[in-house]
């Protein structure tokens, strides 16, 4: 649900994504004709079946134009651009995810928000099972605790991505819960602002999300995460608890993995109880041992960069962190922010490794070669996943090499 904005938000932070071929004036006219059609014809419809009334609908569309500098967009009779620089945190660098005053920013404020909201986080702990530190990494992560400056209209947005882009159904789904929100009152006056790809409020919920997550945590019978920090929280735990977030477990643990066992053995298909890893000589890099209350629970490893960077084992709560942002890197932050804020934890054992200088397309190239070869790498789409890492190092190890498990230069050429 959350998938496409949180993707856009990496991807426009690292300058990959592609705004709407240009046209001229006359026929963005033309467009924007056919675009104030589609609101009559095509969404105003589905908002006053869903209950929304007239006069609702017009305040909130009345005068919005088309944001033409909005990525992903694909105007009518257009075909979807593509982006001549295809590289993003996500499948490049992981250490640009976890810059120092990155982390020390957040783990400062979030401290600090422990402190002055340490009633509505324990609150909406005991109410879900959530921990509050965990609560803390994703508001963090989302709006600085609600410091980020959240400018767009969000049914000028919705609009736009709805009526022109790679993913139009879903946007205007947004867009019809997004004069759904309207209607019933639930945004204070003016704060129907959203990120560039529909999120709104304090924990960037997208108005689907809102609607069936959104929660009171100060008592006053509405749920506003626009201004109440006690509902934000509340809407937080209340939405991981809703995707599975499994009580007293932990999200993971850093780990060394000895070279005995292969990185290939990544992914959360093939998880394994937390006692088997440690038998296998996986420790944690803390010394202490795995708490005795996890070994018998299911864990995974993950090894966003191979054998190039931090290794973990992770649980199922690491999978509801990738509901709320479908991302290793976005999880990982969360946890190890909440760590930080609630233990007093360090950086990271082991350094990132300088890679991700690849384009998206040559680790597609690489991805072909895969497939070709018979391994599943999860789609040819340039991003090197769990399933393309562990496929780079089954082959690497069928060749009598050292695995890596991450996309390298030469690769592609090595496969074919």
């Amino acid at each position: 649900m959350r998938l496409f904005r949180s993707f856009a938000a990496l991807a426009l932070a690292a300058g990959i994504i592609a705004a709407a071929p240009p046209l001229q004036a006359q026929d963005r006219a033309a467009v924007e004709r056919q675009f104030r059609g589609w609101l009559e014809d095509t969404v105003w419809p589905r908002a006053d079946a869903a209950g929304v009334s007239r006069g609702t609908f017009t305040d909130a569309t009345a005068g919005i134009t088309l944001d033409w500098d909005l990525p992903d967009l694909v105007p009518p009779g257009s075909a979807p651009a593509v982006p001549e620089r295809q590289r993003q945190s996500e499948f490049g660098a992981p250490a640009r995810y976890f810059t120092p005053g990155g982390l020390s920013s957040a783990t400062s404020v979030g401290r600090e928000m422990a402190r002055r909201h340490a009633g509505a986080l324990s609150a909406a702990e005991r109410a879900t099972g959530v921990p509050g530190h965990i609560v803390l990494g994703i508001w963090g992560r989302e709006s600085g605790y609600g410091r980020a400056s959240i400018p767009h209209d969000v049914f000028r947005v919705l609009g736009t991505k709805g009526f022109m882009s790679t993913r139009a159904d879903y946007f205007t789904d947004e867009l019809v819960a997004a004069l759904r929100i309207a209607e019933a009152g639930h945004a204070p006056e003016g704060a129907m602002k959203s990120s560039w790809a529909g999120a709104l409020g304090q924990p960037q919920f997208m108005p689907t999300s809102f609607l069936e997550h959104a929660a009171d945590g100060d008592g006053d019978g509405r749920a506003d995460i626009w201004r109440s920090e006690a509902d934000t929280i509340a809407s937080i735990a209340a939405y991981l608890a809703h995707h599975g977030w499994v009580a007293g477990r932990d999200w993971g643990f850093e780990v060394d993995v000895p070279a005995s066992v292969s990185c290939a053995l990544e992914g959360p298909d093939q998880g394994r109880p937390i006692r088997e890893w440690a038998d296998m000589g996986i420790a944690r890099v803390s010394g202490r041992a795995f708490p005795d209350h996890e070994l018998a629970g299911e864990g995974y490893l993950m090894m966003p960069a191979g054998r190039l960077g931090p290794a973990f084992v992770v649980t199922p709560n690491f999978y509801v962190l990738k509901d709320y942002n479908m991302s290793d890197l976005y999880a990982l932050f969360v946890g190890h922010v909440g760590d930080r804020i609630a233990y007093g934890s360090g950086n990271f054992s082991v350094d990132w490794q300088d890679v991700g200088r690849m384009l998206r397309s040559d680790v597609a190239d690489i991805q072909s070669g895969l497939v070709a070869q018979g391994h599943d790498v999860g789609g040819v789409d340039g991003l090197a996943g769990f399933k393309t890492r562990r496929s780079i190092g089954r082959w690497q190890e069928a060749r009598g090499e050292r695995a890596t498990c991450f996309p390298a230069p030469g690769m592609a050429d090595a496969l074919r």
